[in-house]
């Protein structure tokens, strides 16, 4: 055992989420799981994944950005609606996934839940206030929670068939670039809360592993409410390193020990390296696209490398968790 923190911030936690945070706690700084985002029904990477490495990712990525609540089609662009369009459909995709005991992540670009336009997850799309959000009785407030009740019943059969989901909310929230980040780490930390309150002890989704996904101690909303750390990275394409300063910021967020992943990545990491240096990344998770499908980032060669490494769980020695 790491020694790292295996204890679900809640206590009504279905065995899966104990099972995944047991594992997780036991293979980090002695193995790294592979995990691939996808966010289209076709799954490109999946299939170019099996194809060029002749493996799988144990870990997949969902995305459900067209399962929010508040999407303005009336105020759009084609980019927008075509990345719509793409994800319709795709949580049947996870089932899939299920049903082959794959691990699942979730991750929401959430559209605004009141106003904004085109691509309203970004802040610049939109003037919707996160400091109003966060505060009980706004407007804003209650369009927020709508969106979160919604969201919180398109979540509820996989709770219902006990099939655990890394769940990583208000991604990238310390950079601003989202609305739930651009009003800082204050709002962020409550609507976090929020979020979690309204899921763990109004809906009672307790097949979630809660993953954190920053590394700014001021945006951290507290060991509580929090199972798994995480930070994305998009380091230097083709510069393959074990990210061991990026490890070293993360953990430093809490005095807690706790399992740490690469929430995103747009360059895979040394895995190998990383194992080799004490570095403790219990996952890594390139993101869709031209960062798997093409060159730009990451050279086939070196995708086959690391899918083939003994150090790197693939779909293939995931044991059954669930």
């Amino acid at each position: 055992m790491s020694g790292l923190c295996i204890n679900p911030s809640n206590p009504n936690a279905q065995d899966c989420v104990r099972n995944v945070l047991r594992y997780l706690s036991e293979i980090s700084f002695r193995k790294v799981i592979s995990g691939q985002h996808t966010q289209s029904l076709a799954q490109e990477e999946l299939h170019f994944i099996e194809e060029v490495t002749g493996k799988k990712p144990a870990l997949l990525g969902f995305e459900l950005l067209s399962y929010s609540p508040n999407i303005n089609y009336f105020d759009t662009d084609d980019e927008c609606m075509e990345e719509i369009r793409q994800n319709y459909g795709t949580l049947s995709r996870a089932w899939d996934w299920a049903a082959q005991k794959g691990l699942i992540t979730f991750t929401w670009h959430w559209f605004s839940p009141l106003g904004g336009h085109s691509k309203s997850f970004y802040s610049k799309n939109t003037s919707f206030d996160a400091e109003k959000a966060a505060a009980e009785g706004t407007e804003e407030n209650r369009a927020m929670i709508s969106d979160i009740d919604a969201m919180a019943g398109i979540l509820r059969p996989f709770c219902d068939a006990r099939i655990p989901v890394l769940w990583r909310p208000l991604h990238e929230g310390d950079g601003g670039w989202f609305w739930w980040g651009a009003k800082g780490g204050d709002a962020l930390k409550k609507i976090y809360r929020i979020l979690y309150d309204r899921f763990v002890n109004v809906h009672h989704l307790d097949n979630l592993i809660w993953v954190w996904n920053s590394h700014e101690p001021s945006c951290y909303p507290g060991d509580d409410v929090v199972d798994i750390i995480s930070r994305d990275i998009y380091g230097t394409p083709h510069e393959h390193s074990p990210f061991a300063r990026e490890f070293s910021e993360l953990v430093d967020v809490t005095a807690q020990k706790k399992i740490a992943l690469l929430g995103e990545c747009g360059t895979m990491p040394d895995a190998e390296k990383a194992i080799e240096d004490g570095i403790g990344w219990a996952s890594f998770m390139t993101w869709s696209h031209e960062f798997c499908l093409s060159e730009q980032y990451n050279d086939f060669s070196f995708l086959r490398r690391i899918y083939g490494s003994e150090k790197v769980v693939t779909k293939e020695s995931l044991p059954a968790l669930y």
